[in-house]
């Protein structure tokens, strides 16, 4: 074991002599996929390492001299990982409409009464610190509402319906700003009531766990109406509200908390220029940070507002390649194309897909589209079931199985991207 342990002391000695050339590219002249020759280097050390490792686990699993060296390994492995490793190559669960509540049991029979596909409205989430911290939730959704006067949904005009008062009595609902809900005056109950205090509840989490790897926040614009003229007509989401949408992001994090398509673009023309020449940025470089993309394809124009490039935006949008602000490419359905998501991914881009849709995975137990979706190398893999016991069925004819949720394996929140991640990416340690 002492001869053993010199050997490995020297090549972690070594490890850490030729980590020293390894060089993080700053945001400033933006990200490189080249990443350092030192990755290669440290990586064949890093594999010396393991296979050492491996070797004086049966025997010395119980010392502390193993232990020191084990963990020493860890901690040399996160350093790769910080410095070898690009936020395209990791796979991390996201959460569906996040800060969504199961609405009230009368109000939802309602509802089913006149369109059974209300039951698709039946889950629910845990409030977003718990899904960070106890779920292991790196990937948020978020619908958002203009209210720019403030009490557009105060009341919730739906509770009529089954004669309880429509009046929220929420002080927050009364204030200008987005609102966070599903269906507006229907489907309304949820974990955070505003788009500011879902970002607090995020920083919060955020500044306590600093080395989590980058959140992305995904936002859609809703304006939809529903059932017109009856209900009010929501108010439109354009250029304009776009940008005081972005004011109330800055207005609770700080720009050197957010990744920007700014950051990722560097001095190249487009956001896809730098992406397929440079790639995205280490996760060194962007740990405990938020990154936003916009779910709404059909908003994608209005967004742009004119600039492709994207220059000032802290939004990502759903694009397709091809075009200048294509970086960030929404699939929900990974079984449709098979090869889609994987070619998408090995060109560089990042990907959402999800893992059920409708909850019928939740009553039939089925795991194809989940394991299709994970297999795919989608770095944002987005479920309803990331914790069964939340959702509870109001047919019980159709009950939720508790068997089917979805997880990364060893139920870790990151693991290298079965696509696209470098052979010397270890999951273990990425967060």
């Amino acid at each position: 074991m002492r001869r053993t342990a010199t050997l490995l002391a020297f090549s972690l000695s070594l490890l850490l002599v030729v980590s020293a050339t390894a060089t993080t590219p700053a945001f400033a002249s933006g990200p490189s996929s080249s990443k350092s020759f030192s990755c290669d280097a440290l990586a064949g050390a890093q594999a010396n390492l393991e296979r050492w490792l491996a070797k004086l686990l049966p025997r010395h699993a119980d010392s502390a001299q193993f232990q020191s060296i084990a963990r020493t390994v860890a901690l040399v492995n996160t350093w790769i990982d910080d410095r070898c490793v690009a936020l395209n190559e990791i796979q991390v669960v996201g959460s569906h409409n996040s800060y969504h509540l199961r609405p009230r049991t009368a109000l939802l029979q309602a509802f089913v009464g006149v369109d059974p596909a209300a039951l698709e409205w039946e889950y629910s989430n845990r409030p977003l610190g718990e899904q960070f911290g106890d779920q292991g939730i790196r990937q948020i959704e978020l619908d958002v509402f203009a209210d720019p006067d403030g009490g557009l949904y105060a009341d919730r005009l739906a509770l009529t319906l089954i004669g309880q008062d429509p009046a929220s009595g929420e002080p927050a609902l009364e204030e200008p700003g987005f609102k966070v809900l599903h269906v507006q005056h229907a489907d309304f109950e949820s974990t955070c009531l505003t788009f500011v205090l879902c970002l607090e509840a995020i920083k919060t989490w955020s500044d306590a766990n600093p080395r989590h790897v980058p959140i992305m926040v995904l936002i859609e614009a809703k304006d939809e109406g529903f059932f017109e003229p009856a209900l009010p007509t929501p108010v439109f989401i354009g250029a304009q509200e776009f940008r005081e949408l972005e004011g109330e992001i800055v207005s609770v994090f700080p720009l050197d908390r957010i990744v920007t398509p700014d950051d990722v673009r560097g001095p190249h023309a487009s956001l896809e220029d730098a992406i397929l020449a440079d790639g995205w940025p280490l996760l060194g470089e962007v740990r405990g940070k938020v990154m936003f993309g916009l779910d709404n394809g059909g908003k994608r124009d209005l967004y742009l507002d004119g600039d492709p490039s994207l220059s000032g935006r802290l939004i990502f949008p759903n694009s397709f390649p091809g075009q200048p602000d294509a970086g960030f490419v929404k699939v929900n359905d990974p079984l449709g194309d098979p090869t889609l998501i994987a070619d998408l991914v090995d060109a560089g881009y990042i990907v959402r897909t999800r893992a059920d849709a409708g909850l019928s995975q939740g009553r039939t137990g089925d795991t194809t589209q989940r394991d299709a979706a994970l297999a795919s190398g989608a770095q944002f893999v987005s479920t309803d079931f990331k914790d069964p016991s939340t959702i509870v069925s109001l047919d019980p004819t159709q009950p939720f199985l508790a068997t089917y949720e979805v997880d990364l394996p060893d139920g870790l929140a990151a693991r290298c991207n079965p696509v696209s991640a470098p052979d010397w990416c270890r999951s273990a340690q990425l967060e």
